[in-house]
């Protein structure tokens, strides 16, 4: 059984005014230093089956048809083994980004290997 993540954010250039209502009001209770907040929404979606290529191509489709509004949004697909602690990301536009262990931070860095499960979008795995 694995995890799939898929991260939706708004377009960097598409106004966030829930992002910036938070930042705002960030400074009033106490925490200050944060230059900007993006919001954005998070589908954890828990597969029966292992995530092959189709699947994550599926999966995509979804994301890309129902998940996301793709005109103002953004999203990443990422791939967490359960139980390995592994994962790997494609995202829809943008650059690529790396899959980092469960909990922890993806980084912009592009990966130099299509090992694994870390495919730009349209390329194959």
């Amino acid at each position: 059984m694995a995890r799939v993540v898929v991260d939706v954010m708004l377009k960097p250039e598409i106004l966030d005014p829930q992002g910036q209502a938070v930042q705002r009001a960030l400074p009033r209770l106490g925490f200050e230093g944060i230059a900007d907040v993006r919001q954005g929404k998070r589908f954890e979606l828990e597969v029966a089956e292992p995530v092959d290529a189709a699947a994550l191509a599926r999966i995509h489709e979804m994301a890309e048809t129902f998940l996301a509004n793709t005109v103002i949004e953004d999203f990443v697909v990422k791939v967490e083994e359960t139980g390995t602690g592994e994962a790997g990301t494609v995202q829809k536009g943008g650059a690529e980004r790396t899959g980092a262990e469960e909990g922890g931070a993806a980084t912009d860095e592009p990966r130099n290997s299509t090992a694994g499960k870390t495919a730009k979008v349209g390329e194959p795995t």
